[in-house]
């Protein structure tokens, strides 16, 4: 996970020269001003919002990227809604500092409070937060080791939760990782617990005090069958911590939780009527993979968790906790039968009562040594049985997890194969990066685009790859009103001579190779794909534009393969837009206008300009002519000798280049609405020879749009004037042998104030 380095920082001084050194121990020294060129960008790397570097360094943190995975090199970018804790401490140093004060841990950052229970509906009976201490004599953390068995649900609508830590419960050695067993009420109690949570791409340690929702004494929310053991408790408080609050659990999908537990990547497969033939082929190995599995029915929206006549619940999430292909040898009776073993988190009677259910007859076809081989056991469990056909004709949908690289000591767990994955990040931004699906086609292409190589044929697995698109953070923000988008993504094969981002023309003559399953509002949409060895581009995107939010892109895969997202390498290009040259009477008109406002000295300033202009363009244009700080621009982006004026000949330039500019706005304005939106912006830029990445193109809307989105014909100049300006300069500095340009602190202010 993120390392927060302190960095010091202090004035010093080198002969007459004083410079500003902010030093990271063994990571080196940033100097900025003296004679030390600035080089704290390069140091802090690629972060996606150019202000980020600068807000760490004056919050005195810097992030570290995790020490793990095939991108450890990228930072994780910060989200909205990802704040977690206000504390710094880790978990050893508020235990430490807790003993020593000798006081119970009270969580600030997750109270026993109304706010930690609900953001909009208030549970239905009083609520009291007590401490295990305090509902039973004798409370200890684990009793007698975790089992699928140990927990019950409550009141809370989390059984997929449930599910999937029954499922966790399984797996000893990464249950251990989760919920780590050197905790407990004995020696060293201070009221603090822990336990790790995978999210979006790094590992979490959550800290919570022991105060626990009750109503009578008793736990309301998940429980363990053991009155006096509180782990299950603990480990949900921590989630809905990790979450914002205990109601932001209600309602979810098994695979969300099993993410969150493993760092895996999780499958969806409709049963029914969509199963792929080698289904049972597809759960055997994901079981020696040591996947984690859980079934479902969808819910009658008429009836909560309503029993079915079979003994299954609608709308309830089970764990699958075996998959077996059994022989049977029998007189007059040979064969294999494929079977499925199922859990209901109830952990009470409510089970399937169909063919191979408990006491069922079909046992008698098994001999007594195969049923103890098996751990075969006939009580009110909530766990049964059940042949593949009748999973697949009474479930509707199965959702497995595999583990990756970043699943917590997955090498460890002597698991036979673990997938390869490579992992971006990255946002659907307003009016920038919010493309929406390809039924918008004409501002589809501007979505984050993410180049893939899919390898040569490996072992009978050619091309197969495991597309997971995330979401960031919704469950979370739901106390803001927010929501799941609705979210998929499409697969483009890729011409060999392309290396910038796709345009509209590539899109709208090409057809996907692969797509998302469905375009769905789920945290995570996921989907298998077979593609043949060559250079795909995945283009994620919400289904309707303009929709915000964070994402993550990960592929798994059976080898190595690299990711990348694909932008526009930032500089001047050559202009796409020609105007014609002027003749000798139009010169001879420019002149003269120019001769009218000219001082003796043959020279024009800011305010002679935008008179010769706006009547030129207010003809043109329906606006209320240029601003006096555009045309200061304009004139900064001539001024060589910077005396503030333009001589004719600078003019003349000048004149030339909003030719070009103007016939680009009125070409690119596609809906002659006299203004541009974002996504004309972007192709008139590049078309007049501006190539700007997402980053660069974020910031430009930020900066020249109006509150509706829009981009008048004064901000549109005056943005390109600026680009024009900031490109010129740096082109005229010394560059090193990668092309970085250094510049002191007086240089680069004064550059900056004179656009």
């Amino acid at each position: 996970m993120f390392k927060i380095l302190k960095p010091k920082c202090e004035i010093k001084t080198e002969g007459s020269n004083a410079y500003f050194n902010i030093g990271f121990g063994n990571l080196g020294n940033v100097r900025i001003g003296g004679n030390a060129p600035s080089m704290i960008m390069p140091f802090l790397g690629d972060f996606k919002d150019p202000r980020i570097s600068l807000r760490n360094i004056l919050s005195n943190k810097v992030i570290v990227p995790p020490d793990y995975g095939n991108n450890a090199s990228k930072p994780i970018p910060s989200t909205r809604g990802g704040d977690l804790t206000t504390t710094s401490l880790s978990y050893d140093e508020l235990k430490t500092k807790l003993l020593k004060e000798g006081r119970l841990f009270e969580d600030p950052d997750f109270p026993a409070t109304d706010k930690s229970l609900y953001f909009s509906q208030r549970p239905p009976r009083p609520i009291e937060w007590l401490r295990p201490a305090e509902i039973c004599a004798n409370p200890e953390f684990i009793t007698g080791g975790a089992s699928r068995f140990d927990v019950r649900q409550g009141e809370l609508g989390d059984c997929w939760l449930l599910a999937a830590i029954a499922c966790l419960s399984m797996h000893d050695k990464l249950f251990a990782q989760i919920v780590p067993d050197d905790q407990g009420f004995g020696s060293g109690y201070c009221g603090l617990f822990r336990f790790h949570f995978w999210r979006f791409g790094e590992w979490k340690e959550v800290v919570v005090d022991d105060r626990l929702p009750t109503v009578r004494g008793s736990l309301v929310y998940i429980h363990s069958t053991e009155k006096n053991e509180f782990w299950s408790a603990l480990m949900e408080k921590a989630y809905a911590k990790l979450c914002g609050s205990y109601e932001a659990l209600k309602g979810g999908t098994t695979s969300e939780a099993l993410e969150d537990f493993t760092g895996g990547i999780a499958e969806m497969f409709e049963l029914r009527s969509k199963a792929p033939s080698d289904l049972f082929q597809v759960m055997l190995q994901s079981q020696e993979r040591s996947s984690l599995m859980a079934c479902s029915i969808q819910a009658d929206p008429n009836r909560y968790e309503a029993e079915l006549p079979n003994g299954l619940i609608m709308g309830h999430a089970y764990s699958v906790t075996s998959v077996k292909l059994l022989d049977i040898s029998l007189p007059g009776r040979t064969g294999q039968i494929p079977l499925v073993r199922v859990r209901n988190p109830w952990g009470n009677e409510a089970e399937w009562k169909g063919a191979w259910s408990d006491k069922s007859r079909e046992w008698q076809l098994i001999t007594p040594d195969v049923r103890k081989q098996m751990g075969l056991t006939f009580d009110d469990d909530g766990e049964f049985w059940m042949s593949f056909e009748d999973f697949k004709n009474n479930f509707e949908k199965l959702e497995i997890c595999h583990l990756g690289p970043q699943s917590f000591s997955a090498e460890k767990h002597g698991h036979h194969h673990v997938w390869e994955m490579c992992i971006e990040h990255g946002s659907w931004q307003r009016r920038v990066t919010a493309g929406g699906c390809r039924n918008y086609l004409e501002t589809f292409w501007i979505n984050p685009q993410f180049r893939v190589t899919v390898p040569d044929p490996h072992e009978g697995n050619e091309g197969t790859m495991i597309v997971g698109l995330m979401q960031k953070n919704r469950r979370k923000m739901r106390s803001e009103g927010e929501d799941l988008l609705t979210i998929g993504y499409a697969i483009y094969e890729l011409p060999s001579d392309q290396d910038g981002t796709l345009g509209l023309n590539f899109f709208k003559y090409n057809a996907s190779k692969a797509r998302s399953p469905a375009f769905i509002n789920l945290r995570e949409v996921c989907g298998r794909h077979k593609l043949k060895p060559g250079r795909y581009v995945i283009v994620p995107s919400t289904f309707q534009p303009n929709e915000e939010a964070d994402f993550m892109l990960r592929i798994f895969s059976e080898q190595p393969q690299k990711a990348e997202e694909m932008d526009e390498e930032v500089g001047m290009t050559d202009e796409t837009v020609k105007v014609s040259d002027m003749n000798e009477q139009q010169s001879e008109a420019l002149r003269r206008a120019f001769n009218k406002v000219a001082g003796v000295n043959g020279e024009i300033d800011s305010e002679e300009l935008r008179d010769i202009l706006n009547v030129a363009f207010t003809r043109d244009f329906k606006f209320d002519g240029f601003s006096l700080e555009s045309c200061r621009s304009m004139v900064s982006m001539l001024d060589c000798d910077r005396s503030s004026m333009l001589s004719f000949d600078e003019f003349q330039v000048l004149w030339n280049q909003l030719r070009v500019w103007k016939t680009a706005f009125k070409t690119f304005d596609v809906d002659k609405s006299g203004t541009m939106n974002s996504f004309e912006l972007r192709n008139a830029l590049k078309n007049v020879g501006f190539s700007v990445n997402n980053v660069m193109f974020s910031t430009l809307v930020m900066r020249f749009s109006s509150r509706d989105g829009t981009i008048p014909f004064d901000e549109y100049v005056l943005c390109c004037a600026r680009l024009r300006t900031l490109f010129e300069m740096f082109k005229g500095l010394p560059k090193d042998e990668k092309g970085r340009a250094s510049l002191d602190e007086n240089t680069f202010v004064n550059m900056v104030l004179y656009m």
